[in-house]
């Protein structure tokens, strides 16, 4: 099991995420591939999927695509920034994924810009 399947506890493959999204499955690779959703490819079937806390009921997290431009910006690789943002860290305190959802989205993007200097 990889790094980025053990600091995910749910996660939605990608026509889970469409369904959610009333949209195409389609349309959730061009979301993946320009960088508006990160999915990582998990399990046995190495499918592609979506932690399911990247969304708030059903859409996704508003804060979510700068985050993720940020944390391409500083060099991080889509599975890299999955698990940042899934790891606890003691001075949040908690797990930036949980600060995005308490509307701290500043503060986690000045902390994903200083991973790149």
């Amino acid at each position: 099991m990889s790094k980025v399947e053990t600091v995910v506890s749910e996660w939605l493959p990608l026509p889970d995420v469409a369904e959610k999204l009333d949209v195409s499955v389609t349309k959730v690779h061009a979301m993946v591939k320009d960088g508006s959703l990160l999915a990582a490819r998990i399990g046995e079937r190495s499918i592609r999927a979506v932690p399911a806390e990247f969304f708030a009921d059903d859409h996704i997290l508003e804060s979510l695509r700068g985050t993720i431009s940020v944390l391409h910006d500083a060099g991080f690789e889509d599975d890299e920034a999955i698990v940042w943002l899934f790891t606890f860290d003691e001075s949040l305190p908690g797990r930036p994924i949980d600060a995005l959802h308490a509307g701290r989205k500043t503060e986690i993007r000045r902390r994903a810009s200083a991973l790149g200097w």
